[in-house]
């Protein structure tokens, strides 16, 4: 895949990836620009800026900001927000919340299938563009799934999923 096909694509995020999006977005652009902006004028105002390094520290964190405010405008503007708790589905869609179980240990596991930004492990969410997310996707309960992994693939059953 090209990257001009990449950044066309629609992602899913549920609300509250949004929302924490639009949070970090208005932090960003309300708190941490103008903080930088006065870092750089502070530093501008102590003299020869060519060997000013409290100067260029704050032009290097001031592209940080800007790049990450351009960053989080472009994900807004491709999201596709959906609202989990008015999914009906008989298979699992991007948002279940799905307890499976490792066939080898009889381990026991539940993961939320959400958006690249929300992904996070150790909370239990996983990203839609995970092996795991992909192989969970469109099953239902009681199906066996292969899941490729570093450590080689791991066979999970598929207990129950739910949309909350």
């Amino acid at each position: 895949m090209s990257d001009a096909k990449n950044k066309s694509e629609k992602m899913p995020m549920t609300v509250l990836g949004k929302s924490q999006l639009e949070q970090e977005l208005k932090k960003l652009m309300h708190e941490e620009r103008p903080n930088v902006i006065k870092a750089i004028e502070e530093a501008r105002a102590h003299g020869d800026i060519s060997e000013n390094a409290e100067y260029d520290a704050a032009k290097e964190k001031q592209a940080l900001i800007e790049g990450r405010i351009a960053e989080i405008q472009t994900k807004l503007a491709l999201a596709e927000v959906i609202d989990i708790s008015t999914i009906k589905s008989d298979r699992i869609v991007f948002g279940a919340t799905v307890t499976v179980m490792d066939l080898d240990t009889d381990e026991e596991s539940q993961y939320q299938i959400v958006g690249v930004d929300e992904a996070n492990v150790k909370l239990g969410k996983v990203s839609i563009l995970s092996p795991l997310a992909r192989a969970l996707i469109g099953k239902k309960t009681g199906e066996t799934i292969v899941v490729q992994s570093p450590k080689g693939d791991k066979e999970f059953e598929i207990k129950n999923f739910k949309f909350n």
